[in-house]
C-alpha cells in the first residue's frame, strides 16, 4: 500500500474486558444481574490513540482482536466509512447483528475518536452540532428495588439532576407494578414525566391492560411493552395505548433494517438507538438520518457518555437516557465523563475526540 504524507494508517488494536459488580443487584422484566461487562476498544493510528466501548459479554473483545482487527490494520484511519463498510464485509458469514455489531460499534467509535483526536478537535466539531447540551432521563427504579430505593433513586434525578423525566423498570411482578408506579410518581411530583419499561416481558393484551393502569399516574411512555421482535405488537399497542402514552423500541436495533422496519411499520412513536450497538457513531448517525426521514424524535439508549458528542449531532434528538449502571462505571474508569447539570449533559469544547481518557489502573481490578 502507498501511504501518502497526510495518511495515518492503523497501527494497532487493543481490546480488553472488564466485569464491574452492581451496587446492588438489579433485574427488569426478563433478565437479573449482579455485574456489567465494559469491553474497551483502542485504535492507535499516527501518535494518536483513540477509544471506543461496548457493553457485552467479555468475549467481544477477543473477536474485535482476532477478527476485526486484520481487516483495519494498516488501512487509512482518515476513511472511517471505508473501515466500517470493511467491517461489515468481515461479519457477513458470521452475522451482522448482535455480537458482531457490539464489536463494530466500540470500534467505529474509537476510529471516529483517533479521527477528532488527529485533527485535536472535539468530535462533535467535527460531526456539526446542532445542540450543545443533550436532555437526560434518569433511568433504573430496576424490580429488585424497594419502595425507598424506588423513592430515593427518582426522586434524585427530579430534584438534585433536574432531570425532567425518570424511567423504571416493570414486568417481573406485573401485579406489583401499578403500586411501584404510585410510589414513583408520589416521589417526583406531577411535574416530572414518568417512564416504564418492560423489557418485552408482557404480551399484547396484558401490556394493555397496564397501559390503562398506568394512565391514572401520568405515564408518558411505554417502553418494549411486548418483545421487540414483535413488530406487530408494538404497532398494534401503538395505536391502542392512551392517548398520551407514546411508544418506544429500538435498543436491540443492531443495523439499519431494523431501524427502517420499525420506522416504515410504524411501530414506534419514539426510535431508540443505542451507539454501543447500532454501529457505532456511523451507525447512530445513519439511524439519525432515517428518523429525520419518517418525522420521528430519536432517543439515546444507555451509554450516555459515548453518545454525547453524537447526540449533540443528531437533528430529532429528544434526549439521552442517564442509565444508573452506566453512569456509574463512566464516572469510575472515564475521566471526562459527563456530569448531569439541569437535566442534561454537554461536551467539554476543550478535550479533544470524544473527550474521554481511560483509566487503565483503576480498571484492572477488574478486567477479565
Amino acid at each position: 500500500m502507498h501511504l501518502t504524507k497526510r495518511d495515518a494508517p492503523v497501527e494497532t488494536i487493543r481490546a480488553r474486558a472488564y466485569t464491574i459488580p452492581t451496587d446492588r443487584p438489579e433485574a427488569d422484566g426478563t433478565f437479573a444481574w449482579r455485574a456489567t461487562t465494559l469491553v474497551v476498544a483502542e485504535v492507535s493510528a499516527a501518535g494518536k490513540t483513540g477509544i471506543g466501548y461496548t457493553y457485552n459479554d467479555a468475549g467481544t473483545a477477543s473477536f474485535i482482536e482476532a477478527t476485526l482487527a486484520p481487516a483495519l490494520v494498516g488501512e487509512d484511519a482518515w476513511n472511517v466509512g471505508e473501515l466500517w463498510m470493511r467491517m461489515q464485509q468481515r461479519v457477513r458469514n458470521i452475522g451482522r447483528s448482535g455480537f458482531a455489531a457490539t464489536a463494530i460499534s466500540a470500534l467505529d467509535c474509537a476510529l471516529w475518536d483517533v479521527k477528532a483526536r488527529l485533527l485535536d478537535m472535539p468530535l462533535v466539531r467535527l460531526l456539526g452540532a446542532v445542540r450543545s447540551r443533550v436532555p437526560l432521563y434518569g433511568s433504573g427504579g430496576f424490580t429488585t428495588y424497594t419502595d425507598d430505593e424506588i423513592r430515593n433513586q427518582l426522586a434524585g434525578w427530579v430534584h438534585e439532576d433536574g432531570c425532567r423525566w425518570v424511567k423504571m423498570k416493570i414486568g417481573t411482578e406485573p401485579s406489583r407494578d401499578p403500586h411501584r408506579v404510585a410510589v414513583a410518581r408520589d416521589a417526583i411530583g406531577d411535574e416530572a414525566g414518568l417512564f416504564v419499561d418492560a423489557n418485552g416481558a408482557m404480551d399484547r393484551k396484558q401490556a394493555l391492560f397496564y397501559a390503562q393502569r398506568f394512565a391514572q399516574y401520568g405515564v408518558e411512555w411505554f417502553e418494549e411493552p411486548v418483545s421487540s421482535d414483535d413488530i406487530a405488537g408494538l404497532a398494534f399497542l401503538r395505536k391502542a395505548l392512551p392517548a398520551q402514552m407514546e411508544l418506544a423500541a429500538g435498543e436491540y436495533g443492531y443495523t439499519q433494517d431494523d431501524f427502517r422496519v420499525l420506522l416504515s411499520q410504524e411501530a414506534v412513536d419514539v426510535l431508540q438507538a443505542d451507539v454501543t450497538r447500532c454501529g457505532g457513531i456511523t451507525g447512530f448517525l445513519r439511524v439519525a438520518a432515517l428518523c429525520d426521514a419518517f418525522h420521528v424524535p430519536l432517543s439515546a439508549h444507555c451509554a450516555p457518555a459515548q453518545h454525547l458528542h453524537v447526540a449533540c449531532a443528531a437533528p430529532r434528538l429528544r434526549h439521552q437516557e442517564w442509565f444508573h449502571d452506566h453512569v456509574r462505571i463512566e464516572s469510575m474508569l472515564f475521566d471526562g465523563a459527563p456530569h448531569a447539570e439541569d437535566g442534561a449533559i454537554s461536551p467539554d469544547w476543550s478535550r479533544p475526540g470524544c473527550g474521554l481518557d481511560f483509566r487503565h489502573a483503576d480498571a484492572h481490578r477488574y478486567a477479565v
